[in-house]
């Protein structure tokens, strides 16, 4: 996962890649650090950029987001939020999710 450490970052990606899974951890967030590694699992499954961004060292991201919770996930199609899963995050449904994003990107 490749990290987003400024909300220039952030913006850049909505503009420049056609769909890709945001994570939003904070510090000191046990259920982040456990998800984590499961959502990393997927990368290799997906064509599409999976990034991480700490909403702590980001807030200005969090609050544009409108995050009052960690984790989340994001899943972004053409600059457009198109899924959000919070806190507890099903893994199946995620994985399907990935897979329509996935197949609507090779449509």
């Amino acid at each position: 996962m490749e990290t987003i450490s400024a909300i220039e970052e952030y913006q850049a990606k909505i503009g420049q890649e056609q769909s890709f899974l945001l994570f939003v951890k904070t510090a000191n967030c046990s259920v982040c650090e456990g998800l984590r590694p499961q959502i990393e699992a997927f990368e290799t499954d997906y064509k599409l950029p999976f990034h991480l961004v700490n909403a702590a060292e980001v807030p200005e991201l969090a609050g544009q987001l409108m995050l009052f919770t960690a984790p989340v996930v994001l899943l972004f199609r053409q600059g457009q939020e198109i899924h959000r899963f919070a806190r507890f995050v099903p893994i199946e449904e995620l994985r399907r999710r990935l897979d329509e994003l996935e197949g609507s990107l090779n449509a």
